[in-house]
C-alpha cells in the first residue's frame, strides 16, 4: 500500500548556483530512494504541490517527473498521482563490482590461515582474557605488530603513537567527531569516501569540497576553502584514491603538506590501499608528522573479517581524546580479531597473503584494463574509475546493470559536491574467481556498448 505524500524527510530547496533546476529535483528523488527516504510505492508530492514548496514553477516540476519515468525512478498512475517504481530485481545473484573488498588470492586458503592463527594465538593467551573487556590504545604487543606492519610506509614509528581500532569507519568516525565536532565543517575531496560522508552526516558536520584537477587536490584550493569555511581538518585519501584512482604526486604532497603547515591545519591521511601499490610516494604523515593522524586498516589488503585498523596520531600528541572518542563509540576492538592480526603480522602470514592479495589484484585489473580502456585505475588497485560520456545517464547504467545481475557504484556516493560526475566505480575483489569476474565485466561492457549505440541512434 502506498505511503502518504510527506516531503519532510527528503526535501530541500534547490541550489540556485545547482544547475538546472528539474534535474536538481530528480536528484533529490533519486538520493532519496538511495538513502531509503522513500521507498518503491510511496506517492509523490502532486506537480503543483512541489511547485509552490520549492518556489519553481509548474512547468519545472512537470519535466522533473517526466525525467525521472524516464529513469525509471517513478510511476505515474492515471487519476492517482507519481509513485516511487518498484524495482524488478535480478533472477540471479547479484555479482558484486559494487564492494571495494581484496580479492581471494590464488593459492593461499584463508581457513588454513585462520585456523594456524587462532591455534597459535590459544597457545600463549589465555582464552579467558581474549573474551573480556580490553579498553585503552591496545596492548603493546598490538601496537608494536602495528609498528612494524606500517614501517614500510612510515618508517620507525613509536608505538606509543598508535591506536588499535575495529576497523577505519570506527577510526574516522572517531577522529571526525573529536576533531571537528558537532555541526562543524571538515574538507574532503570532491568525491570522498562513502564512510567519511556517512560520519561526517553522523555528527551533523559539514563536508566541503576542497577544488581538485585530474591529479587531486589543490594546493590554492586547500587553501581558500580552509579560509572561506573557518575549517582547520582536511581528511583525503591520496593512494589510489577511492573513487577516482588517483594517487598523489610527491610534489602535490609536499605542496599540500606546506599548506596545512601555514594554515595551522589538521590532516586526516586515510591511506586503505598504500600497501597494495609499492611504487606510491611516501605517505603525507611522513612530511607532516606534527598535524596527521595517519589512518591504515587491514580489511583493503588482507581481508574485512578482521576488523583491525590501525592509526598513528600527530607526533607529540596524545592518544587519549582519540581513544576515549573510540570507547565512546564502540568500546574496544574484538580482542580475538587484533590476536589474530598481530600474530600474522609477527609470523610473517600477513606479508605472504598481502602479497597474493596485491597479486591477484594485479591480474584482474588487467583483465578489466582490455574492456575498459579509458576507464582509471591503479595496476594493484581494488577498483577502477569509469567516466561516462557527457550525453549519458549513469542511473539508467547502473539500473540496467542491476536488472542484469550486476551491482556497480553511481558517483553520487562518493559526492561532496551536489552535482556529481556523470561516473561509476566497478570493483573487482568481491567476485569470488577470475572467471566470473571476466564474466560480469564482459557482461558490463557489452551494457556500455548497447547503450551507448542507443545513445548515438537517439533511442535513449
Amino acid at each position: 500500500m502506498a505511503r502518504g505524500d510527506s516531503t519532510s524527510s527528503w526535501l530541500r530547496q534547490l541550489d540556485p548556483a545547482g544547475g538546472l533546476r528539474y534535474l536538481q529535483i530528480v536528484d533529490l528523488v533519486a538520493e532519496a530512494v538511495a538513502a531509503g527516504k522513500l521507498r518503491p510505492g510511496d506517492r509523490l508530492p502532486p506537480q503543483r504541490k512541489l511547485a509552490d514548496q520549492l518556489g519553481v514553477d509548474l512547468t519545472t516540476v512537470t519535466r522533473a517527473y517526466a525525467e525521472a519515468r524516464r529513469r525509471n525512478l517513478i510511476d505515474a498512475v492515471t487519476g492517482r498521482g507519481s509513485f516511487i517504481a518498484v524495482r524488478r530485481e535480478p533472477s540471479g545473484p547479484l555479482l558484486d563490482l559494487s564492494m571495494n573488498i581484496p580479492p581471494a588470492p590464488k593459492g593461499i586458503r584463508l581457513a588454513d590461515l585462520m585456523q594456524r592463527g587462532i591455534s597459535s594465538v590459544l597457545a600463549r593467551a589465555d582464552s579467558n582474557l581474549l573474551m573480556s573487556y580490553h579498553v585503552g590504545a591496545g596492548s603493546l604487543a598490538d601496537r608494536m605488530a602495528a609498528a612494524a606492519w606500517l614501517e614500510p610506509l612510515l618508517g620507525a614509528v613509536d608505538p606509543q603513537r598508535l591506536v588499535v581500532a575495529p576497523g577505519a569507519q570506527s577510526a574516522l568516525s572517531a577522529l571526525v567527531g573529536s576533531l571537528v565536532g558537532r555541526e562543524g565543517v571538515i574538507l574532503a575531496e570532491p568525491l570522498a569516501y562513502p564512510g567519511l560522508l556517512a560520519a561526517a552526516r553522523h555528527w551533523q558536520v559539514r563536508p566541503v569540497a576542497v577544488p581538485a584537477d585530474a591529479e587531486g587536490p589543490l594546493p590554492e584550493g586547500l587553501e581558500q576553502a580552509a579560509r572561506n569555511h573557518g575549517a582547520r581538518v582536511f581528511c583525503l585519501t591520496p593512494t589510489i584514491q577511492n573513487p577516482t584512482a588517483v594517487t598523489l604526486s610527491p610534489a602535490r604532497r609536499s605542496a599540500l603538506a606546506r599548506v596545512a603547515a601555514a594554515l595551522d591545519l589538521i590532516l586526516i591521511e586515510d591511506d586503505p590501499y598504500a600497501l597494495l601499490a609499492p611504487d606510491a610516494p611516501p605517505p603525507i604523515a611522513t612530511l607532516a608528522p606534527e598535524r596527521t593522524y595517519y589512518v591504515s586498516t587491514l580489511s583493503k589488503v588482507l581481508t574485512p573479517g578482521l576488523r583491525t585498523a590501525f592509526v598513528v596520531v600527530p607526533d607529540g600528541t596524545a592518544p587519549d581524546a582519540l581513544v576515549s572518542a573510540l570507547r565512546a563509540h564502540v568500546l574496544m576492538p574484538a580482542p580475538l580479531m587484533t590476536a589474530l592480526a598481530t600474530d600474522w603480522i609477527r609470523s610473517g602470514e600477513a606479508a605472504q597473503l598481502l602479497k597474493g592479495v596485491r597479486e591477484e589484484a594485479a591480474a584482474r585489473q588487467e583483465m578489466a584494463r582490455h574492456l575498459f580502456p579509458s576507464a582509471r585505475s591503479h595496476r594493484n588497485g581494488l577498483h577502477l574509475w569509469q567516466p561516462l560520456p557527457a550525453h549519458w545517464d549513469r542511473y539508467r547504467l547502473v539500473e540496467t546493470a542491476r536488472r542484469e545481475g550486476l551491482g556497480v557504484t553511481a558517483s553520487d556516493a562518493f559526492s561532496v559536491e551536489a552535482r556529481p560526475p556523470d561516473a561509476v566505480r566497478i570493483s573487482i575483489g568481491g567476485v569470488p574467481d577470475r572467471a566470473r569476474l571476466k564474466a560480469a565485466l564482459e557482461k558490463l561492457a557489452a551494457i556500455m556498448s548497447t547503450l551507448h549505440a542507443r545513445y548515438q541512434d537517439g533511442v535513449v
